[in-house]
């Protein structure tokens, strides 16, 4: 039976990943000959749809697929991953997004999205599904969806007293009226120097530029600083900073997506903001211990055997 009080809806993006793997990224002008290529489901809502699932949270997924087999192989995997799909449509006009990526042997990635049918989502959309689904406790969300369909989705969490989870990528600006709608806001450091107008080249910057999202009204801000860990600040607590867990890097795509997916999962089920940061931490570290987007999100059993391994070191 499934737990009714534990239950994440993300509003956000399918797109199947394009990925080839090539010696070094090419310049203008340039073309590298690349090695293999797969197609891999993708997508930020749809990763961290994923993501949530894998770390034992019932999850719902809310968005929209073109009706081509793209469409039709991302909502299977969600459906055979957990992820309820009875609320992602399928427009007939749109293909389905996709995103074609380029990944060098460092594990560095360049990504170009054609968003498709995740920009033919329309608030209507939201408010149907949104009627329809009960028992929700928390709402997660990225930006590869229309800006107006963000903002139905957070109205109508702050109506029926849903935690809300923003992570605000690709980045973008948002409004100060939004961002107070915001119980955890989860930027990275360019995400964050685009919110604030701040640069974000040290810790220090970090801690100046999250007080600033804080002022603009968001509950709490974890802002991700790649290999160096996370910020987490608040208004009830001072800054923590999230130690970077030791792996080994074979492709970075989707690190965030699996970070905000396991914080998601923390405070669905009621850890500390301190203690679900530390989960998060070590979920993106072993996403980029794997392949592709999707495939590379880990299970709770992983992320906590990570975390015991490097207990205090």
């Amino acid at each position: 039976m499934k737990n009714k009080m534990n239950h994440i809806v993300v509003v956000g993006s399918l797109n199947m990943d394009l990925v080839v793997r090539v010696p070094h990224m090419p310049i203008p002008g340039e073309t590298v000959l690349g090695n293999d290529f797969q197609n891999i489901p993708g997508g930020k809502g749809a990763n961290q749809a994923v993501g949530a699932a894998r770390m034992g949270a019932r999850v719902t997924m809310i968005g929209k697929v073109g009706n081509d087999e793209f469409g039709k192989a991302l909502t299977k995997n969600l459906a055979n991953e957990g992820v309820g799909i009875s609320h992602i449509s399928v427009d007939e006009k749109e293909a389905t997004g996709i995103a074609m990526i380029t990944l060098d042997q460092n594990g560095q990635n360049s990504i170009v999205v054609a968003s498709g049918a995740n920009m033919a989502l329309k608030p209507e959309d939201i408010r149907t599904a949104w009627k329809k689904i009960s028992d929700i406790d928390v709402l997660v969300m990225p930006l590869e969806v229309s800006l107006e369909c963000v903002e139905e989705a957070v109205r109508l969490a702050t109506e029926s007293s849903v935690k809300v989870i923003l992570n605000p990528a690709p980045a973008q600006k948002l409004s100060d009226d939004l961002l107070k709608k915001v119980d955890v806001l989860v930027p990275n450091e360019s995400e964050t120097s685009l919110l604030t107008g701040l640069a974000v080249e040290s810790i220090e910057d970090a801690k100046i530029a999250a007080k600033s999202l804080l002022e603009k009204g968001a509950g709490a801000i974890v802002l991700t600083l790649g290999s160096r860990g996370a910020l987490l600040i608040s208004e009830n607590q001072p800054a923590i900073i999230s130690t970077p867990y030791k792996v080994n890097v074979v492709d970075t795509t989707a690190a965030g997506d699996s970070f905000v997916a396991a914080l998601s999962v923390g405070i669905v089920e009621g850890l500390p903001l301190e203690n679900a940061l530390r989960q998060a931490t070590a979920a993106g570290a072993l996403a980029v211990t794997k392949m592709g987007a999707q495939p590379c999100m880990p299970t709770k059993k992983e992320v906590n055997e990570l975390m015991e391994e490097q207990r205090g070191e």
